[in-house]
């Protein structure tokens, strides 16, 4: 097997084609029960309630619903478990973290003209980090039968040769560079290695199937959103409120697969054992502007509707890549062959159109003593969209999504008891997987419970929530498309400290 020298270089390249994934989208469009403790603990359920900083960005009529000024800070415990099944291996990763993840205000305006219907207006400003991305996951078991060259393999064929020998990393596009590290790593040879045109490779794995392998992800990072909301009210029985968001991301996935194998050796060199680690970070912005309606129906019942637009984000992306590698014959091994361009690639910014969503919301008000709230969703995530669609890959990639992507429901159920200063709480959640097939990620399932206590001008309260999902994935996005099963849960213990001004 002919050797290289591969000489280490360190710099950047911007590159025009695209490494977007399906789950890059979902990750920014996926909703998660985030806000005060009061709002967690009643399963979100605000959309025909308000009063609550976090119910606006549900309803943003909701501010109008409030009597007074209001401020309010909340800090939260992340506590995610995800347990793996690799080939009947089970594994489990912990990832454990804080956040000062809500910060806001009200300020409400009354008009005392009794001959002015319009009774109220409010202004509200409120930041929250709508997705903690800290989370830990980790896959170990023996595939029977598919090594993870078959992932290098997917990229290379159709590459000519003197392409991966000629051109250096940074002067490929992504697909080139995955078959350029499989060539220079020894993952893959090609047929014949004489013709410089030649197309066409083959695994240089060891043979034999039952490859050990490892997949460890761990992801850090926030996407916030801070909005801008103003809301009125008609004769205190029809409120009426829009919102201005304006959305921050910054998200970071370190990503590392292993791989060996103890298969018969012969005289030619074969690789006994890989890792291939990958980094990918993503920042930018984004907006979207809601509007909503609560109705008053009589003194129990409350009515609402919202819409909340698609988010427009603007995002980059940064990759680099590390492959190492170790070969050995009959003789023993040979050193290891490490490939690492410590080559940023800077990909071209790009626009995320997330799908837009509808909230009816029911309430019933039990006077001064209780209430029950229900929020129904609807979502169709076949309508994300990658821009700009004229980019071919886009283009395929929006067509791809239309087609495996549903149009989904969320509940949120949610129920309040107030005894004397004290309040009790209680929530529920279910959410349909965004996929046609929930075996990709399925149904989630929420419950919650809290309490609160009123000083008077002060109120401090406690929320305890918990979520599951199931999701099976694959560790590449294609040539080796084996994944685990994956068991995620996730425990948020949420306080909120609100001062009435």
């Amino acid at each position: 097997m002919k050797k290289y020298i591969f000489l280490l270089f360190v710099g950047f390249t911007f590159s025009i084609a695209q490494s977007q994934e399906i789950n890059d989208a979902l990750r920014y469009s996926q909703d998660n029960l985030t806000g005060t403790a009061r709002f967690r603990a009643m399963g979100g359920a605000f959309g025909a309630l308000g009063g609550d900083l976090s119910s606006i960005n549900v309803n943003p009529a909701g501010s109008a619903i409030f009597s007074n000024n209001q401020i309010a800070t909340t800090l939260s415990n992340y506590n995610t478990k995800n347990s793996s099944n690799y080939f009947g291996n089970n594994a489990t990763a912990i990832d454990n973290s804080f956040d000062l993840n809500q910060a806001g205000g009200v300020f409400v305006f009354k008009d005392q003209n009794s001959n002015n219907d319009w009774k109220k207006f409010s202004v509200a400003i409120n930041y929250e980090n709508t997705n903690n991305f800290n989370n830990s996951l980790f896959s170990a078991g023996t595939n029977p039968t598919n090594s993870v060259a078959d992932y290098f393999l997917s990229y290379a064929n159709g590459v000519p040769l003197n392409v991966l020998e000629n051109f250096s990393y940074g002067e490929l596009n992504h697909g080139e560079q995955q078959a350029f590290l499989g060539y220079q790593g020894y993952i893959i040879n090609p047929v014949d290695g004489n013709n410089p045109n030649n197309t066409l490779y083959t695994s240089n794995v060891r043979s034999g199937g039952n490859y050990y392998q490892e997949n460890s992800v761990y992801t850090k990072g926030y996407n916030g959103k801070l909005s801008f909301n103003a809301a009125t009210s008609y004769k205190d029985k029809l409120y009426l409120g829009i919102n201005l968001n304006s959305h921050f991301t910054d998200y970071t996935q370190s990503s590392s697969f292993y791989e060996d194998n103890n298969n018969p050796l012969d005289s030619n060199d074969r690789v006994n054992r890989l890792q291939f680690d990958n980094e990918l970070y993503t920042y930018g912005t984004g907006f979207s502007f809601q509007l909503g309606a609560i109705a008053k129906v009589n003194k129990e019942i409350r009515l609402g509707l919202a819409y909340e637009s698609p988010t427009w984000y603007r995002l980059k992306d940064e990759f680099t890549q590390r492959l190492a590698s170790v070969s050995g014959n009959i003789d023993g091994e040979l050193p290891k062959d490490v490939v690492d361009p410590q080559i940023t690639n800077y990909y071209t910014p790009y626009t995320l159109q997330t799908p837009s969503k509808f909230t009816g919301s029911f309430a019933y008000i039990f006077g001064k003593t209780g209430l029950i709230s229900i929020d129904y969703t609807i979502k169709d995530y076949g309508n994300t969209k990658f821009r700009p669609e004229n980019d071919s890959y886009f283009r395929d990639l929006n067509s791809y999504m239309s087609t495996v992507l549903n149009n989904t429901g969320e509940l949120r159920i949610g129920a309040e008891y107030k005894i004397k200063e004290w309040s009790l709480r209680g929530g529920y959640r279910f959410e349909e997987s965004p996929y046609k097939n929930s075996n990709t990620i399925g149904d989630l399932t929420g419950y919650s419970g809290g309490l609160g206590y009123n000083f008077g001008a002060t109120k401090l309260d406690l929320a305890y929530s918990y979520a599951q999902r199931n999701s099976h994935q694959g560790f590449f996005n294609q040539g080796f498309t084996d994944g685990a099963n994956i068991d995620t849960k996730n425990n948020n213990v949420t306080v909120t400290l609100l001062f009435e001004l």
